[in-house]
């Protein structure tokens, strides 16, 4: 392999390092398609834990979950995110982002209507409260829910349940992590801060709107896990086919 081949592969792999996504406007997108760059990026991407998600017009650069030099586990969130405070808002911050993927990646038409309109932080607040309430009723004749799924499901819901809401004059300066629509900013500003969502309307009422880049990452990442789909499942379910589901 000769010298300018890795010098290239080296610009195309430290680019996507640090931006985590390029296009095609990107100095760095064409040469990568070079076969023996291809290659040898691929070859980095594999051995640091990391792997490429190749789409029509970008490359993304995404974490392996395990076993990367680069994977982020609960405490070194917590370092890079000050906002995730203990595990029980970890889980809990998850069960956001979980009901927000899973309220954007539907049918087309849903598609079309997150990208053009988003997703108001009081309508994900009023998604969650369902689900939450939800398996709330289930607990009631199941305390075991949630064990098989390895989620603390009764501690979730009942911390969830004595946040208060805050709907009312709502600024990111008043947000607090502690209700929640603070949580729901802390888990919105996650996605943010990977380039996947742009915030709009902060002190009025604040929305997501979904990118172009986090439906790739779904359509070309999170469908090939099993756990996404289940956990999508978990979360869009209604309970009676949780019912059938325990009575097998």
């Amino acid at each position: 392999m000769n010298a300018e081949i890795i010098k290239k592969a080296s610009a195309v792999y430290f680019s996507l390092l640090k931006e985590k996504v390029i296009d095609e406007t990107s100095e760095h997108f064409q040469d990568y398609f070079e076969p023996e760059v291809r290659q040898t990026v691929l070859l980095m991407a594999d051995e640091s834990g990391t792997y490429i998600i190749e789409t029509p017009k970008q490359i993304h650069l995404v974490v392996q979950p395990t076993g990367s030099v680069f994977a982020t586990n609960f405490t070194h969130m917590r370092d890079k995110h000050n906002q995730v405070e203990t595990k029980k808002h970890f889980h809990l911050m998850s069960v956001v982002l979980m009901s927000f993927l899973a309220s954007i990646d539907q049918n087309q038409a849903a598609k079309v209507r997150a990208k053009r309109e988003g997703i108001s932080y009081y309508s994900l607040e009023r998604q969650v409260n369902d689900l939450m309430m939800n398996w709330d009723k289930i607990l009631k004749t199941d305390p075991n829910f949630g064990t098989e799924e390895r989620i603390d499901m009764k501690d979730v819901v009942t911390t969830w349940k004595y946040m208060e809401v805050d709907r009312e004059d709502f600024s990111l300066k008043k947000a607090n992590k502690r209700t929640r629509i603070g949580l729901i900013a802390s888990s919105m500003r996650l996605l943010e801060t990977e380039g996947l969502v742009v915030i709009l309307d902060r002190d009025d009422i604040p929305k997501a709107i979904p990118k172009q880049e986090l439906f790739e990452r779904i359509e070309y990442l999170y469908h090939d896990y099993d756990r996404y789909e289940f956990m999508k499942k978990l979360v869009t379910q209604k309970e009676h086919m949780h019912a059938e589901d325990t009575q097998d």
